[in-house]
């Protein structure tokens, strides 16, 4: 049995490796040990079989793709016949970065082989890109840092999700979500909003699309660095349903205007099955919010 941990200077593992068949690693906290960490590690595994990585990269300065894992990990795996991934490298740029796009980085993957994978490439700020590639089917259930590109796959295992850009969400982009997403339980939202938002275009793309939006299985909503209006999406019942919806994350300040104080018949429905809420704003709360939420167990204040 094999235990590592790539951010901690411990790493338990057998001596001898190379008749190692089988070999998973997940991390879902950012970690800068895949260099001098992870890649000596795999070396080690000469006869592998089946590898499966899940790992979240900082502290690059290059994306990892398809021709850094051919050259230093695959081509010393003479056995390998199954290799499932989701690597995402986070790096800074500036002016003097090439732009990557996706089909770039396509054709890295597609040079060795590996025609079922899928890349993203975001530039979400001035200052940092990310990089996504996984193979697929994509097995896993977990993805973070997702911006407004959400490809036309299904990703059927994925239970968390955590969004991020600084362009506004507009309502076609949650029905996307809805449908690419269909075992999505835990959903955490974050915009950056800018000076631009257009609130206009937002309630424009909701009448176009003319549908209520259904997120079957979702339990938990973190919307703390959110404006009002993405509050409003989530709980008024003609624009989306959350049956099993539990826990909300949010400010206090914006569920108050949402809710019109505590009054609104429109947000009740998908208010009534609340157990848990954690506010990033206000730690007093008047009795109006627990006879609003019926179910309420749970109020806690929370800046992350």
């Amino acid at each position: 049995m094999i235990k590592s941990n790539l951010d901690n200077e411990t790493i338990c593992l057998q001596n001898d490796l190379s008749n190692l068949k089988c070999f998973s690693l997940t991390c879902f906290t950012l970690t800068n040990a895949y260099d001098n960490r992870l890649i000596p590690l795999l070396r080690r595994m000469t006869y592998l079989e089946k590898l499966t990585l899940y790992i979240r990269l900082v502290d690059r300065s290059t994306f990892v793709d398809g021709t850094h894992l051919h050259n230093e990990i695959l081509m010393h795996m003479s056995q390998l016949h199954r290799f499932n991934f989701y690597i995402s490298t986070q790096i800074p740029i500036d002016d003097s970065v090439h732009h990557l796009s996706d089909d770039n980085m396509q054709q890295t993957f597609n040079n060795i082989g590996y025609y079922q994978t899928s890349c993203i490439i975001d530039y979400y700020c001035s200052s940092n890109a990310i990089c996504h590639v996984f193979s697929l089917p994509f097995i896993f259930n977990r993805l973070e840092m997702i911006t407004n590109r959400i490809p036309s796959l299904i990703f059927p295992h994925v239970t968390y999700l955590q969004v991020v850009d600084t362009i506004q969400f507009n309502y076609s982009f949650f029905i996307r979500v809805s449908r690419a997403f269909t075992l999505l339980k835990y959903f955490t939202i974050i915009n950056i909003m800018s000076p631009l938002w257009n609130f206009e275009e937002y309630e424009a793309d909701y009448i176009q699309s003319n549908s209520i939006i259904i997120f079957p299985h979702l339990i938990s909503l973190n919307m703390n660095i959110l404006d009002k209006y993405y509050i409003e999406q989530f709980l008024l019942d003609t624009k989306t349903h959350v049956p099993h919806l539990t826990e909300l994350k949010l400010s206090y300040r914006n569920l108050k205007n949402v809710t019109e104080n505590f009054t609104r018949n429109a947000t009740r429905n998908n208010c009534a099955n609340i157990k848990r809420i954690s506010f990033c704003d206000k730690r007093d709360y008047p009795n109006e919010l627990y006879i609003y939420f019926p179910s309420l167990e749970i109020v806690s204040f929370s800046i992350i």
